[in-house]
């Protein structure tokens, strides 16, 4: 094919008008080519800087709250205020109940000494001057870690008499003020530190006793409404967890069975039509519907847990169906029928030539659209308001049947707290974290895809 150029185009007066208006009509495509050209290397560009802006923001934000303000204190377990029994054992003729009553017994025992105690005789041997203001003292640990020291002693009774050097986390309106988050031209009474504790921690981080430390707490502890430097994501991550598990094990293989039983086997009637068109229907139905479903349905009928992962994990799974169905369809689509036909012509049967031939091929292409279906509905947010998943539980679920949260509804609680500028960052970090969880979801595509692939 020859290239009409501007250099190899004669002089207009020794061409003919017929030839003057094809050339004229290339060169208007050649420029309607370049502009079409120039508007989508530009799409590109403005696309991944919004992207480049929308992750520099979040991971400006979200990173820093990965480190949080800990104070190093000597904490000695008096046994005077640990004045305890001691730990029950179980009898050899003893019944578990009953040795369950006991420990329980014990437990509550352990729950009524005074660990604020402990902390702040500690505190006042790096704080001198704090005796006149005990109560300002007692605020510069989070309420949140005299549980800690509580749960030490259940774990390890022996520790009664003893001394050990702990980190434990500041107030959170400390973490803001040593971060930066705060004005510090602010008069008094706008402050949200007093003044004796402003000095104070200022002292003790210029002395190295109050230093940033990468937080555990974030990823270990529940959500907190009364320590709220303590607050943490670990219900909402296995809430989360518990749904996913519920979607891949219900949702996938049915949705999966469904096509190829739409694709390869039903006949095709008017039903199969009406089944179609209902699947790509359930597809662009907004998720909202789902969740007003599930709270009819699972909590109203079948009187499941409300704000259970159970109940998250069934709407999430009718959500994803479609999607599911329609991506594993369209791979078997793309099968080239002469694979099918090969298999029928050497002897194999319908159900042979599916199983053995054509799904060996289409198992990449299932594969990814069940993870990216997976990874769609571990973010999605409203149907799980809906269900009462975004009510405060500050416990850590054991199984799919208690009560937990998420971490899409964990980041639209986290958002609307009134300590904004300590919850922002951890808003921020919860968002990087469940990035890191659909990019592995979608990694976990991309590798499968390779790692199944074939050619033909």
């Amino acid at each position: 094919m020859t290239i009409i150029t501007d250099k190899s185009i004669p002089h207009t007066a020794t061409l003919s008008l017929v030839q003057q208006k094809v050339i004229a009509s290339l060169r208007h495509r050649q420029r309607k080519e370049t502009w079409f050209r120039r508007l989508g290397f530009s799409a590109v560009l403005i696309s991944l800087a919004l992207v480049a802006i929308l992750f520099t923001n979040i991971f400006s934000k979200g990173l820093p709250a990965f480190w949080q303000s800990a104070i190093t204190l000597d904490i000695y377990f008096d046994p005077q205020i640990i004045a305890i029994s001691a730990k029950p054992e179980r009898r050899a003729d003893e019944l578990a109940a009953d040795y369950q009553q006991r420990f329980l017994a014990w437990q509550t025992e352990v729950g009524f000494i005074n660990f604020n105690r402990l902390i702040t005789d500690s505190l006042q041997k790096v704080v001198p001057d704090g005796t006149k203001h005990k109560r300002d003292l007692a605020r510069l640990v989070t309420s949140g870690e005299r549980f800690a020291l509580r749960d030490m002693v259940v774990a390890e009774p022996s520790i009664i008499g003893q001394t050990r050097r702990l980190n434990l986390l500041t107030d959170a309106n400390i973490d803001v003020w040593l971060k930066g988050n705060i004005d510090r031209s602010l008069p008094d009474e706008q402050q949200q530190l007093s003044a004796n504790m402003r000095d104070w921690v200022d002292a003790l981080a210029a002395n190295g006793v109050i230093k940033n430390r990468f937080s555990l707490a974030l990823f270990m502890n529940a959500d907190s409404r009364s320590s709220l430097a303590s607050a943490g994501l670990a219900g909402a991550f296995m809430g989360s967890f518990y749904m996913m598990l519920v979607v891949i094990f219900l949702a996938v293989p049915m949705a999966v069975g469904a096509a190829i039983y739409l694709e390869e086997f039903a006949p095709r009637n008017k039903l199969t039509d009406l089944v179609e068109v209902n699947i790509n229907n359930l597809a662009a139905v907004p998720s909202i519907v789902f969740g007003l479903l599930g709270a009819s349905v699972l909590i109203g009928w079948f009187n499941l847990p409300m704000s259970a992962p159970i109940v998250g994990g069934l709407v999430l799974s009718l959500m994803t169906l479609p999607t599911v169905i329609i991506a594993t369809r369209s791979t078997l689509k793309a099968i080239p029928p002469s694979i099918r036909q090969a298999a029928l012509g050497l002897g194999a049967s319908k159900m042979q030539s599916i199983f053995h031939h054509v799904l060996p091929l289409a198992i990449p292409g299932i594969l990814t659209g069940a993870i990216l279906g997976v990874a769609q509905a571990l973010g999605e947010t409203a149907p799980l308001l809906l269900i009462g998943m975004k009510s405060f539980v500050a416990s850590v679920p054991a199984s799919p049947l208690e009560q937990a949260s998420a971490l899409p509804v964990q980041i639209y609680l986290w958002q609307g707290n009134e300590l904004r500028n300590f919850f922002e960052a951890r808003t921020s970090a919860a968002i990087i974290v469940l990035l890191m969880m659909m990019l592995s979801l979608n990694g976990v595509a991309i590798w499968l895809r390779r790692k199944y692939q074939r050619h033909w």
